[in-house]
């Protein structure tokens, strides 16, 4: 039904000590295809608002509904099955090839090995590596964009909805990961996804996002679209955020004129 939620967040806290909430009374709606990227400085919790929708660790209080259903209601394997998840170590096995990396959830939900074969050569087409040439390397034999792009297709394998991207593309250099932001963009659109990744870089999420939310200190200080955070943010957090990527384009504007 169009215009559902994807995700729902709903007044979440998550303490691990006594003194200290890591995430403080946080409400967030995701909607179905919506690419959202939430921003923070390390320790803000954006990490920990992801490993809370897929039920890698229980929210101390607050709901968390994942297509309609609370996910203490669901079962933790079988909801992870059913979400790719894409974070910046990637996390190949170092013992498979590429094409057992891939097939992995397929398997274990029970494809046919001719139904995981079909997949893996999809999907491998799909991140622009050519399946001849990968399926059978291992990841040492991989470069880092190319360890990227398979954690990409993995994260796809079992034909996900929703896809959790944690600091996906910040290990690699500036041409791999503008490459790479580019594709995973075209994906999310073809293949209708809803996206929430998580970045401490305002300028990629501007670039990548259709709508971004700053975490600071557990809270959701602002969210809108990129257009309406850079032109006037509210928040003073938000201000000096948006600061960096401004000074940063006016220095280069400077000296593309060739001014000193």
């Amino acid at each position: 039904m169009a215009g559902m939620n994807a995700i729902e967040i709903r007044a979440v806290t998550k303490r691990y000590s006594e003194r200290v909430n890591v995430l403080d009374g946080i409400s967030l709606n995701v909607a179905e295809g919506e690419f959202l990227a939430i921003v923070g400085p390390s320790g803000s919790g954006k990490t920990t608002l992801l490993r809370l929708i897929n039920r890698l660790t229980e929210p101390t209080s607050g709901a968390i509904l994942v297509s309609g259903r609370e996910v203490r209601a669901s079962d933790p394997i079988r909801l992870r099955r059913e979400i790719g998840y894409v974070f910046q170590g990637v996390g190949l096995f170092p013992h498979m090839t590429v094409a057992e990396n891939i097939a992995i959830t397929p398997r274990l939900i029970g494809w046919s090995a001719e139904e995981r074969a079909a997949r893996v050569d999809a999907l491998l087409q799909l991140v622009r590596l050519d399946a001849k040439k990968y399926r059978a390397r291992f990841p040492s034999e991989l470069s880092g964009g190319e360890r990227q792009r398979v954690g990409v297709a993995r994260a796809l394998a079992a034909k996900p909805k929703i896809v959790l991207m944690d600091e996906p593309f910040g290990a690699l250099d500036a041409l791999t990961r503008a490459a790479l932001t580019r594709d995973y963009r075209e994906l999310h659109d073809e293949l209708g996804l809803t996206t929430v990744m998580i970045t401490h870089d305002l300028t990629e999420a501007a670039l990548l996002a259709g709508r971004i939310a700053v975490i600071h200190r557990g809270h959701i200080v602002e969210q809108g679209t990129p257009r309406e955070l850079l032109a006037s943010p509210k928040d003073e957090y938000v201000r000096q955020l948006v600061e960096t990527p401004k000074t940063q384009a006016a220095r280069l504007a400077t000296l593309l004129r060739g001014e000193p």
